[in-house]
């Protein structure tokens, strides 16, 4: 146990071609490795591992996983060769169950790259134990942030809570030319930064009706979900705090939160 819990995060992972110019936001996640105190394991929720029950991985040397298609070759000889945590696993499902929330375990679930992607930059040697956490897309804002807050005694077990999406979404409408940011990505961007320093939970959790253009910023929810694991995660009525803030490809937020409590 930790006298002060760690606090919860959520990243945007952005494109995978971070992976090989990670840019301002790899210094930023450099940078976030290298003063956070250490953690002794990760619980990564990725937007790319989906199930319809809260699931984990108890797989001992997890697999990269290339869920990508169409980029350069190069992407795909990249490795992060990161130890698997099992026990974190069972402590996780554990909890989950405690919950009535009837987890399952994966066996071999490897990193997709929601998670391997940050994990890059944030540890590069590789060497912090590592399970990944799946989202529920069936399920609303209100079951992820209940996920959460089952799993936040972790925080007091020395376990990084890392939540990887993105913070606006909708890869029908980027830019490849980079022609400027436009104003709907901008207000939705704003509007979930407003909530989260504010800490107005139930706000937050009603992100689909309180939110401007909330289904042109996520036509699917997929990767808004993980923040609401890593608030829960804080606690109801927690203040966040913006950590990283841009985009590339246009409308494509590289946004990072912070919750503590």
């Amino acid at each position: 146990m930790t006298a002060t819990p760690l606090p919860t995060f959520f990243v945007s992972h952005g494109s995978p071609m971070l992976a090989l110019d990670p840019g301002a936001t790899g210094d930023f996640w450099a940078e976030l490795g290298e003063t956070l105190p250490r953690p002794d394991a990760i619980l990564c929720v990725s937007a790319h591992w989906m199930t319809t029950v809260p699931a984990v991985s108890r797989a001992g040397r997890p697999e990269v996983i290339y869920d990508f298609y169409g980029f350069p070759e190069a992407l795909y000889q990249l490795r992060y060769s990161a130890p698997g945590a099992p026990g974190l696993a069972d402590r996780a499902v554990e909890l989950l169950q405690a919950a009535g929330l009837s987890p399952a375990v994966d066996p071999a679930r490897g990193l997709d790259h929601g998670a391997w992607v940050p994990l890059r930059s944030i540890y590069p040697e590789g060497d912090v134990p590592v399970t990944q956490l799946a989202i529920q897309p069936r399920r609303d804002a209100r079951w992820h942030f209940q996920v959460g807050e089952a799993l936040g005694p972790l925080r007091r077990e020395n376990v990084l809570i890392l939540a990887s999406g993105g913070a606006v979404h909708n890869l029908r409408d980027l830019d490849r030319s980079n022609g400027g940011t436009p104003e709907w990505a901008r207000r939705f961007d704003e509007w979930l930064a407003k909530a989260v320093v504010a800490g107005d939970t139930e706000t937050l959790l009603d992100w689909e009706r309180a939110a401007p253009e909330p289904r042109r910023a996520h036509p699917t929810e997929d990767h808004l979900l993980p923040i609401f694991v890593a608030a829960g995660a804080a606690g109801k009525g927690v203040r966040g705090k913006r950590i990283h803030q841009g985009f590339s490809l246009g409308s494509l937020s590289l946004a990072a939160f912070q919750f503590d409590s």
